[in-house]
């Protein structure tokens, strides 16, 4: 079978490609731009097309599959239609792929599922139990962005994008929390959590909905619908994190009273309180897909964490810099929370707004989503699908900054940041670079600076 991916780049798209790959089908694929991803394909033998032109569509090819970021005015989509050939989106192509295993499960929510994600992962592949998996996210423990198992155990992010993970018909279905995003694409919060309650109701009969019953747009959501299982930390919900606590490094330790029943404890090497309820759904997953709590301990201990998610990158003299995928306000809250675990002097928080919509959509949220950094940079927005309209800038982020009086500046390119920062760090700040986008490399510049 001959498959062709438009927008072959991209991390879940790529980890599809190898999924086809290991299935014996001849693939190739298309991206605006070579990376790390597109290199790996075609050392397995995909063939890689940088830049997308309709003379990469071929007659022969059997499935056509294409990202959300694709449009009808693309070249290869106009081909593939031309030619009638079968297309498919990434999202119907991955619930076709996840029909074939029994025990599939699928982390939807605005925030936490790539780390959600990789805690299962770990849990399942260090419990024996050989999962496949697709993280939006570089996992150390398997080597990249997926893995192929042979088992019933199948593992992916349900992104809520274009109502992506409505083509997801999971087993476990676990929901992390409910915001407002992709105001693009969605007119409305509401309109947001009736997508959830489809995401639910797409759930097996015979499996669970795994949900954040702390947040009132969960209970929403899933109001009167069967095989729901709620978490947090509110007594009310059925199941309820106990005697918590964290070490000196932020890392949780914590038990989980279900009904009459009392699982742990656990202890997870990632810190903030926000981990322990991604670990909580992780572990409820695995309880209730009647993994041994013993495994489950283990294999909750054993997740280290993944690239872009609280990671440590280096020194910077005698500060530390460490870099987070965080980009809506409340994920940047909980970053920079967990952040104060470390101790820091002082912490400077490196942001790149990412995309326009969310960025004027959102505007008061992150103006005053900094409240546990010291220093804040803004760089330029990150536009990715988007196109500049003048309607928000970077500069307005900062001014609303400083209204709430925070220490703010806008700020781009390396030489302006390390003039800025050189003369005013101390011993013991902290750096964090935050941002979906390229701000990482900001603080991997510094990195390079500072061994030269």
């Amino acid at each position: 079978m001959k498959v062709h991916f438009i927008g072959i780049g991209g991390i879940s798209m790529s980890g599809l490609a190898n999924i086809c790959l290991n299935l014996d089908y001849i693939v190739s694929g298309s991206d605006s731009q070579e990376n790390f991803f597109t290199k790996e394909l075609a050392n397995k033998g995909a063939t890689i097309h940088i830049g997308q032109s309709a003379q990469n569509i071929k007659p022969d090819i059997d499935l056509v599959i294409y990202t959300a970021a694709i449009h009808p005015d693309n070249p290869e989509w106009m081909e593939a239609k031309k030619q009638n050939l079968k297309m498919l989106s990434r999202s119907e192509f991955l619930g076709l792929v996840m029909k074939k295993y029994e025990n599939s499960i699928a982390i939807s929510g605005t925030h936490g599922k790539t780390t959600t994600t990789s805690m299962l992962s770990v849990l399942y592949s260090y419990s024996d139990y050989d999962p496949t998996i697709l993280v939006g996210g570089n996992l150390k423990e398997i080597n990249g962005n997926f893995r192929i198992g042979n088992s019933e155990h199948f593992i992916t992010e349900a992104c809520e994008y274009f109502d992506s993970f409505l083509d997801l018909y999971p087993k476990f279905g676990i929901i992390l929390n409910i915001e407002a995003d992709h105001l693009d694409y969605f007119d409305s919060l509401d309109v947001i959590i009736q997508s959830f309650r489809k995401f639910s109701q797409n759930v097996s009969s015979n499996g669970y909905t795994i949900a954040n019953g702390d947040d009132q747009n969960v209970r929403t959501a899933l109001k009167d619908l069967p095989n729901c299982i709620l978490f947090g930390y509110d007594k009310n919900n059925d199941a309820v994190i106990v005697d918590n606590s964290f070490d000196k490094n932020g890392n949780g330790h914590f038990s989980i009273q279900l009904d009459s029943d009392i699982l742990g404890p656990f202890s997870i090497k990632v810190p903030g309180k926000h981990n322990i309820m991604n670990a909580t759904a992780a572990i409820l997953t695995a309880y209730k897909d009647d993994i041994p709590l013993e495994k489950i301990q283990h294999g909750i201990f054993s997740y280290h964490g993944v690239d872009r998610r609280f990671q440590y990158k280096g020194n910077y003299g005698d500060v530390l810099v460490y870099d987070d995928y965080a980009h809506h306000p409340s994920e940047i809250k909980a970053t920079l929370s967990a952040a104060k675990f470390l101790n820091p002097n002082r912490l400077v928080a490196i942001f790149q707004p990412h995309t326009y919509t969310r960025t004027k959509s959102l505007l008061e949220e992150f103006a005053t989503s900094f409240y546990d950094a010291d220093i804040v940079i803004i760089t330029d927005i990150y536009a990715s699908r988007e196109t500049d309209t003048g309607l928000v800038s970077s500069q307005d982020l900062v001014n609303r900054l400083k209204a709430h009086g925070k220490d703010a500046i806008h700020l781009n390119d390396i030489t302006e940041l390390q003039n800025y920062l050189d003369p005013i760090l101390q011993k013991n700040d902290i750096i964090f670079t935050i941002g979906a986008g390229d701000v990482y490399k900001l603080g991997e510049q510094l990195l390079l600076k500072n061994m030269k």
